[in-house]
């Protein structure tokens, strides 16, 4: 998988913090598709919710490898 962008990236951190509940600002929709396609969130009736490859990969890109896979 190709490294996200900076938008992406921080789109991607601000859905793990909306699934624990926090209010976030809104998703840049381009970003939001992008990570979509990636299979790291999908859309949902609220608007995108990351998925388990979405928390993965802040996971491993946290602990500094940057990469997932």
């Amino acid at each position: 998988m190709d490294d996200l962008s900076g938008g992406e990236l921080q789109a991607l951190r601000h859905l793990a913090i909306r699934r624990d509940g926090a209010e976030t600002p809104f998703l840049n929709i381009a970003h939001a598709r992008r990570l979509t396609e990636l299979g790291l969130a999908v859309r949902s009736r609220q608007g995108w919710d990351i998925t388990a490859a979405g928390s993965a990969y802040l996971v491993r890109f946290d602990t500094g490898s940057g990469r997932l896979g």
